[in-house]
């Protein structure tokens, strides 16, 4: 079962005395399994975005110690800053991120604001997917006239907190509780210091967009509705809402957007949009930054919009894509964007040592060592990654050669094939070795008892059959990869034949070598059934390997 991990993102109104933030922050990592990925404090809007994330009781824990430290350092009552704001802790909502539903996040988020408002006595609110009337889904309409005006709203009845008392507290003032899908703080950089000219290009994009009015779209007769309402001129990007500001500490304008669904309106096509918007109106964007934490897909889907719009493949690695993505979207034009930080699957990545992570000369002492792992699973898993990737080389030369303008795509296509083959193959390397320990561990068990017997021989029974399904996998990957290097022999850069050949050769090897490590490990097993399938299908896949590998040489040498 997949762990529950959800993120949490509190706002605190502090941006400017870091040993306030310090101290709120030291909160959250005195709570085990709490991971603090950012913090992110801003001088101009006197506001931090704080960043972690863990299992489900966790977060709530170290949120609560989060927001009763900050009302205990945050005085509202001196409070100012370019960003809206109604609390010391503004709003804390939480993200589901992996094997936790959004209707469990919401009902985290509730058992959130409930602890925030019975334990520490601070009026709360819950809006987006935790609020309990759409009337408080949006943030904006609960954050209406921000700290100022919190005092009046307390005394009215529809304005009574969901939790918490419904009195002003002018020290900590109200929080925000939300369950809320992943949102990207997004802020594009401009060459000016024109704060309406911002605010104009944040209009023509923003999802909301404008007021609408006749003649001059500024200073015109606003135009409304037949209930007196205004009329409102829809912005081009949808699931954003955007707003114009000045950052003095950079000495610009800025488009400051938050991106409330990635899937509808991803970070490139806002950037250009705004590339775009700006340039109507005389102004240049200059770059941008996030503020926060970024999914990796994000990041790759941006590289590789980028990729394509200069006609070249997007089978390349991972870091090289989102290289790309960086230097596009200007990301490092204030500050350096290291992706191990920025990146929350980077940021909460399993840092232990893995083999894949060696050198190759590491890998092959490693290898040679006295220890039974890394052995010919891993080492088969390997040499099929390499195969895949000596595809992916073909493809990715051939995309870009000469006189084969026309056939970028192509080729680029089969590029991220290989690519995928020889991502999931590396995987594979290290999770051979990690089967392999399970095996041992189950073997280590106690067997004084019945009971202990019991569960011993249960414990090696399931690690025996991991470690037969991971070489398995490694046979179906590797074979799956050959109609790459067989379209390349046939098709791909002449030149880069031989390549394709080896690669050939690589897969054929990864298959056989899986195959004995399958054989070996399933003598093992009592469930002779499974036994007998296995070693069925993996004596078909080798066969198939073998009669691939033969077409493909034939094709190879024919070029030669």
């Amino acid at each position: 079962m997949t762990k529950q991990l959800i993120e949490c993102v509190p706002n605190f109104s502090e941006g400017n005395d870091l040993s306030i933030i310090k101290q709120i922050t030291d909160q959250i990592e005195a709570v085990d399994d709490v991971t603090l990925l950012d913090v992110d404090p801003g001088k101009a809007t006197n506001r931090t975005v704080v960043t972690f994330v863990g299992p489900p009781d966790a977060v709530i824990e170290a949120a609560v110690s989060a927001v009763k430290k900050a009302a205990e350092l945050i005085d509202m009552s001196n409070h100012s800053g370019e960003h809206p704001r109604f609390g010391a802790t503004d709003v804390c909502p939480l993200v589901p991120i992996s094997g936790i539903t959004m209707e469990e996040t919401v009902g985290c988020a509730r058992e959130l604001a409930r602890r925030i408002g019975e334990d520490l006595g601070i009026a709360v609110y819950c809006y987006e997917n935790a609020a309990f009337t759409d009337q408080r889904r949006n943030l904006a309409d609960v954050r209406a006239g921000e700290y100022e005006a919190l005092k009046d709203r307390l005394r009215e009845a529809e304005w009574k907190p969901d939790f918490g008392p419904a009195e002003f507290n002018p020290r900590s003032g109200a929080t925000a509780v939300g369950a809320r899908d992943f949102l990207v703080a997004y802020n594009i950089n401009l060459n000016t210091t024109s704060t309406r000219r911002a605010n104009a290009i944040a209009f023509d994009v923003r999802e909301k967009g404008r007021i609408k009015r006749k003649g001059n779209p500024l200073t015109g007769e606003i135009m409304r509705d037949t209930d007196g309402e205004p009329v409102w001129l829809p912005g081009t990007l949808p699931s954003v809402k955007a707003i114009g500001w000045y950052i003095e500490e950079y000495g610009i304008a800025q488009i400051s957007m938050n991106l409330t669904n990635i899937g509808v309106t991803p970070v490139h096509v806002a950037f250009d949009e705004v590339c775009e918007r700006a340039r109507d109106r005389g102004v240049r964007v200059t770059g941008s930054e996030l503020v926060g934490l970024i999914p990796v897909k994000a990041m790759l889907d941006a590289g590789k919009y980028f990729l394509r719009k200069q006609k070249r493949s997007t089978g390349v690695a991972d870091s090289e894509i989102i290289k790309i993505a960086v230097k596009s979207l200007g990301l490092d034009d204030l500050a350096p964007f290291k992706p191990e930080e920025k990146i929350i699957e980077y940021a909460i990545a399993d840092k232990s040592n893995k083999l894949v992570d060696l050198t190759l000369k590491q890998f092959v002492e490693e290898t040679a060592s006295e220890s039974p792992a890394p052995g010919g699973g891993s080492v088969s898993a390997a040499a099929g990654a390499m195969g895949a990737a000596l595809g992916a080389m073909v493809a990715n030369l051939s995309s870009h050669k000469r006189g084969w303008d026309d056939r970028w795509e192509e080729f680029s296509d089969w590029a991220e094939k290989g690519k995928q083959h020889h991502d999931e193959l590396l995987h594979l390397v290290d999770d051979d070795t990690e089967a392999f320990n399970r095996v041992m561990a189950a073997f280590g068990l106690p067997q004084g008892t019945d009971s202990e017997q019991q569960e011993r021989k249960r414990a090696i029974q399931e690690a025996t059959k991991g470690a037969i399904e991971i070489p398995y996998k490694v046979m179906q990957q590797a074979l799956a990869s050959m109609e790459l290097m067989k379209a390349m022999a046939e098709t791909g850069n002449p030149a880069s034949a031989s390549d394709a050949g080896v690669g050939a050769l690589c897969a054929r090897l990864a298959v056989r070598g899986a195959y004995l490590n399958v054989q070996i490990n399933a003598g093992d097993l009592d469930d002779k059934g499974y036994v007998q399938e296995v070693l069925h299908k993996g004596q078909s896949i080798v066969e198939q390997a073998e009669q691939l590998e033969r077409e493909i040489l034939e094709i190879v040498v024919s070029k030669l």
